[in-house]
């Protein structure tokens, strides 16, 4: 099946399916309202069937389906997430309600406001609902190597590989590799399990390739100094119709840092400013200190059996401290639940030639100094709960980087130290983003993109994210 059909059957295969959750979103909420009679009792001379509302939730559906249009909600790539999802069906029903509800008064038409209330709430979780389903069912079938979208990488440098070793650790994502172009092949390192990514060629053949090889996508990454092949990648690529996207090189000036302003017809390129200070820190910070009362209040009895679990499984204190670098490169005292034996900070240099993290973390996949409970703890990231005292002393945040240790900080390059310029975080960007599974300059970039462009939904869709990163345990070693 060729690219433009498939896309097309998808597309209306999702019409179909939110046409369908919206309309049985509107009639749960009539059922609701006047069968189970939530909020005042509906009198029987007020009492209205079903079929009476029949057009205005057809009329609802036409309504919210030019809406989901409009917001794109059909156009989402593929790396968006159901948050995403939710918040443009949010968006986009909350305009369609107060439209509808608009034209029936126009048309002093009978209705019921706390009815349409309740749709509001029904459709949107419906439409959720059938998107989440979706969303299942696409992952599935693509780790069954269905309805992939054919990749080619431009590139083979450390960005491109990267990329690389990316799509094809990740095929719930939906892409496959089929190789690579660049000016000569690298030497690959890839492993046992993982087949090496194919060389196609120098990026000039790209045309001999798109066609014959059946591209869908092409991910440039290229480095900056390369603008020129980057280009002609791009035009052949419109050329042919085929999408392109172009990785910024984490190695060089990331693009998202660039704040453009204009002086008298002249533009002008900086540098942004990180975003969390003024009101937005006060905002963020009276966020910490309710989420961490909040923790401590519900979740106190989970904290009194995991250090029961820990004293009983290895001697030892319960809580393990160490010297973080936070806000501004000031250090303290980060909280943890011990999840190694007593000397395991001694025997680091024994084990350096087993590190697997990149530049300046040192991290173990199987480290032999986890206890059989810590093991466990590390896994579901419980050993991070005691932060919540860090948090609610001011040294820490529940959303920003990770706090490195003062070895750590001081290998750090000078574009890296822009990270300690907020609070470092009980989660982040990067632990959505798969964890110790990141490069650390991905890490790094990541923290920078948050400082750069924090805002209060920001925070919001990471704690919601960082709930299903922790139950899967991708990336958490």
């Amino acid at each position: 099946m060729n690219r433009p059909l498939r896309r097309f059957i998808e597309h209306s295969a999702l019409l179909l399916l939110d046409a369908g959750m919206i309309f049985l979103g509107f009639a749960l909420a009539y059922y609701v309202r006047y069968q189970l009679q939530w909020g005042p009792p509906v009198y029987e001379e007020y009492y209205q069937p079903f079929e009476s509302f029949l057009w205005i939730g057809l009329t609802l559906v036409v309504l919210l389906l030019i809406l989901f249009e409009a917001r794109g909600l059909y156009r989402l790539p593929r790396s968006s997430g159901l948050l995403d999802t939710l918040a443009r069906v949010a968006g986009a029903t909350t305009v369609g309600m107060a439209t509808l509800i608009v034209l029936l008064y126009a048309l002093q038409t009978f209705y019921t406001r706390l009815m349409y209330a309740y749709a509001w709430l029904t459709i949107i979780l419906c439409v959720g609902l059938g998107r989440a389903l979706v969303g299942w069912v696409r992952r599935w079938l693509w780790r069954q190597g269905l309805g992939t979208e054919r990749v080619l990488v431009v590139g083979a440098g450390p960005l491109g590989q990267q990329i690389m070793r990316g799509i094809q650790r990740h095929p719930e994502l939906g892409y496959f590799l089929v190789g690579y172009v660049d000016e000569a092949p690298f030497g690959t390192t890839a492993s046992a399990q993982e087949e090496p990514p194919r060389y196609l060629g120098r990026p000039a053949d790209i045309a001999l390739l798109l066609e014959p090889c059946h591209i869908d996508e092409v991910i440039v990454a290229l480095p900056s100094e390369a603008h020129a092949t980057t280009l002609a990648v791009a035009n052949q690529c419109r050329t042919e119709g085929i999408d392109f996207r172009i990785a910024p090189d984490i190695y060089e000036l990331s693009y998202d840092r660039v704040d453009i302003a204009e002086l008298g017809g002249t533009p002008l390129i900086g540098l942004k400013e990180v975003a969390i200070r003024g009101w937005n820190l006060v905002v963020k910070r009276a966020m910490d200190i309710v989420l961490s009362l909040l923790t401590l209040l519900l979740g106190w009895p989970l904290f009194l059996i995991i250090a029961l679990i820990i004293r009983l499984d290895s001697p030892g204190p319960i809580i393990f401290t160490q010297k973080r670098v936070g806000l501004r490169g000031r250090a303290f005292t980060v909280f943890k639940f011990r999840t190694m034996h007593q000397r395991a900070e001694q025997e680091q240099e024994r084990l350096a030639a087993l590190n697997e993290a990149s530049g300046p973390l040192f991290k173990i996949r199987d480290d032999p100094r986890l206890t059989r409970v810590g093991r466990i703890l590390r896994r579901t990231s419980l050993d991070e709960l005691p932060q919540v005292f860090n948090i609610l002393m001011g040294e820490m945040s529940w959303v920003g980087p990770r706090p490195g240790t003062p070895a750590e900080v001081a290998r750090y390059e000078p574009w890296q130290r822009k990270r300690l310029e907020v609070l470092p975080g009980l989660t982040g960007l990067w632990q959505t983003s798969g964890r110790s599974d990141l490069t650390f300059d991905d890490m790094v970039r990541l923290d920078i993109y948050y400082a750069e462009n924090w805002n209060l939904w920001l925070d919001v869709v990471i704690l919601l994210r960082t709930i299903p990163a922790v139950i899967s345990g991708r990336g958490a070693y």
